[in-house]
């Protein structure tokens, strides 16, 4: 820490894995989402001294810099062709089928609830950091979230398909 004031890149191992997963998210993953999570940090590093503690948590200034470089390169940010790794499932199968179905069912969503759900699955940012990033409240992230798994519930055809 310096002073009363907090380095945003202290921790830099978890930082990275969530900036990754939400880029992963939004564009895909490999040397793409490799290339914007560097570019993510090398502008974090640049313009650490801008970090303000009382507008977010270190990860909220890191996606919306995210997000910025994703908007920069690939236009308006589309859904991953591939999302991130996960365990290992029983049937590899079923689990590329789910994917693909949720993926699909994402993709035709609007571009402000496809946004949300990556910020809140891809980045796994709470609703209160969704929140200060999008510079709303909290009840508002809530609302909008659950009307988006609603959303998306309905084109899964699938009460059971978005449990979290």
């Amino acid at each position: 820490m310096r002073g009363l004031r907090r380095d945003p890149l202290e921790e830099p191992e978890a930082l990275i894995e969530r900036v990754y997963a939400y880029v992963a998210y939004r564009i895909g993953q490999g040397p793409d989402a490799e290339d914007v999570t560097g570019e993510t940090f090398a502008r974090a590093v640049r313009y650490r001294d801008s970090y303000d503690a009382s507008k977010g948590a270190p990860i909220t200034w890191l996606i919306g810099i995210a997000q910025r470089c994703v908007s920069e390169s690939y236009g308006r940010p589309r859904v991953a062709d591939q999302p991130p790794d996960r365990a290992a499932p029983e049937s590899m199968e079923a689990d590329a089928l789910e994917r693909l179905t949720v993926r699909t069912a994402v993709a035709q969503l609007g571009d402000r609830d496809r946004e949300l759900i990556a910020l809140r699955y891809g980045a796994d940012l709470s609703t209160r950091q969704i929140a200060e990033r999008m510079e709303t409240n909290t009840n508002a992230i809530d609302v909008a979230l659950h009307r988006a798994r609603a959303r998306l519930r309905e084109l899964l055809g699938d009460d059971d398909a978005v449990a979290s």
